[in-house]
């Protein structure tokens, strides 16, 4: 761990939100060099659960909340109401994912709190969209799953209905708010103000999946379906090798040609749907078959040497199990194990995105609930 300032150094974020995607968003920007303060219960739900050491120190808690200090108030009781509040006097952006009620009722509303600090920047994020009907509707990540359209891509690809094993609408989300966070910031260097920012887990959600699932419908009248011919494959998947798995996803005709030629299968080179100018997004269902079909020829080994020289798209599947020893993740010290100084030894997530010149840094682990409470309140008294 450095003490090494990040881009953001001197960006000051209140992070007043529970579970993952207001968290992750804030542990990201605390990765960028800003001072997080977190503002939290102990009832937050990502703090329960099974695989710990001490109480509170969950491995999702563990995940989402580095690089930022703990501070325990309980909002409903008016000192630490009050105290809460000048910390927000303090911050350059808070992000909050309590529903619009709440914030009501604790006078926390982002017009209530811009009259005291007019260059506040107020992420909100929520389930749905403010000005709809759904506004105040209860919302996780399974129901932004459906609402925007992923379990029927699902259902129609795969024909099940099983939500993603993968939060992918928090995670989403917490993109959105940082990329939306920073370009809030630029504004408010610019003209010392701040502003109120809305990022509704389904609308971003819906923005994500219809990039390249809108197709035929792009246009008005419909020229084809909805949906992207490629992913809505159910041959699109990764397939067996001698002694493994491995996505391999030849591209253009020529990618195509060195596979099968590679596989021992030239009686493929000359199939009429890999010898034209392109591939037909249409034919993916076949041709992920015959991907499928002659895949086993080769180790995964193997394959990666003949892909990397025919510059053919190919990845082993990473196991989860054992992706620490992976040498890819162990290089780029994806999944390092350090010592925590309450946890132990703990296995903490890489920062993806290098820097030249502002590298970002873990600079603290994760604190236990409330740990910096009475540091940050002493900052409070001196600031007074």
């Amino acid at each position: 761990m450095t003490e090494q300032a990040g881009p953001l150094d001197g960006v000051r974020v209140i992070d007043l939100s529970t579970v993952v995607m207001g968290p992750y968003a804030a542990q990201i920007l605390g990765d960028l060099g800003a001072d997080v303060i977190r503002i939290e219960s102990p009832n937050d739900t990502a703090r329960r659960g099974n695989h710990h050491r001490s109480p509170g120190m969950t491995p999702l808690s563990m995940n989402v909340n580095r690089n930022k200090r703990s501070v325990s108030l309980n909002l409903k009781d008016d000192t630490d109401r009050e105290r809460a509040l000048r910390l927000l006097d303090s911050a350059d952006a808070v992000i909050t994912n309590m529903r619009p009620g709440a914030l009501g009722r604790l006078r926390m509303t982002y017009d209530e709190l811009a009259e005291r600090n007019p260059r506040l920047i107020y992420v909100h994020a929520q389930g749905f969209r403010g000005d709809s009907d759904r506004a105040g509707n209860a919302a996780y990540d399974e129901t932004v799953q459906a609402a925007s359209g992923l379990v029927d891509i699902a259902n129609r690809a795969l024909g099940m209905t099983n939500y993603l094993p993968t939060i992918l609408g928090d995670k989403v989300s917490s993109l959105t708010i940082v990329y939306s966070l920073l370009a809030a910031l630029v504004h408010q260097r610019a003209t010392g103000r701040g502003q109120h920012v809305e990022v509704p887990m389904t609308d971003t959600l819906i923005a994500f999946n219809m990039v390249e699932h809108l197709a035929g419908h792009t246009f008005e009248p419909p020229l084809g379906p909805s949906g992207y011919p490629l992913a809505m494959a159910s041959s699109h998947r990764a397939v067996p090798t001698k002694d493994g798995l491995a996505c391999v996803i030849p591209y253009t005709p020529r990618n195509y040609r060195d596979f099968f030629a590679a596989a021992g299968r030239h009686d493929l080179v000359s199939h009429p749907l890999v010898n034209g100018e392109v591939i037909n997004s249409d034919d993916a269902e076949e041709l992920g078959l015959l991907i499928e079909e002659c895949s086993p020829a080769l180790t995964t080994d193997e394959w990666s040497r003949v892909c990397a020289e025919h510059s053919i798209p190919m990845a082993p599947v990473l196991e989860l199990e054992t992706a620490h020893e992976d040498p890819y993740v162990r290089d780029g010290h994806l999944l390092d194990v350090v010592e925590h100084p309450t946890e132990g030894p703990i296995r903490t997530i890489g920062i993806p995105v290098r820097f030249s010149a502002t590298p970002a840094s873990i600079r603290r682990l994760a604190a236990r609930p409330g740990e910096h409470t009475e540091e940050v309140l002493r900052e409070l008294e001196v600031m007074a």
